[in-house]
């Protein structure tokens, strides 16, 4: 027997801030809780998101985080878009080097935004 990953869980100051951030940037649907919480929905089944409201400050480097692929394959268009729509540029102290651009949502959630497609079957798993 072994686990699969059902859902990203992340605990932030403004759900609905967020819920919009994150829908726009994934294309998932928002479904808002009455504890004022929100999920997010994929379109075609897969990973969903979930939004609980915290007073916890944050104040460091996250210790894990998502990794996005932009699905045309145009990476700098797709880091454009996630900035227009709230995200910023984030220095978690990279070289230029790395084959990915960090990034950070509205609250400062880091992300990364890899150059590369997954390989087929790693992006199936």
């Amino acid at each position: 027997m072994i686990s699969r990953f059902a859902q990203w869980t992340v605990d932030v100051h403004d759900v609905r801030r967020q819920a919009e951030f994150w829908s726009a940037a994934l294309g998932y649907e928002i479904d808002y809780g009455d504890d004022g919480d929100a999920h997010l929905w994929p379109p075609n089944g897969g990973l969903s998101v979930w939004l609980q409201p915290t007073d916890a400050p944050k104040d460091r480097k996250n210790r894990n985080h998502p990794d996005l692929v932009a699905a045309d394959g145009d990476v700098a268009r797709e880091v454009d878009r996630l900035v227009a729509l709230g995200a910023t540029r984030a220095d978690v102290g990279q070289t230029g080097d790395e084959g990915f651009t960090v990034l950070a949502d509205p609250e400062g959630n880091e992300f990364c935004v890899l150059h590369r497609r997954l390989p087929p079957a790693a992006a199936d798993r």
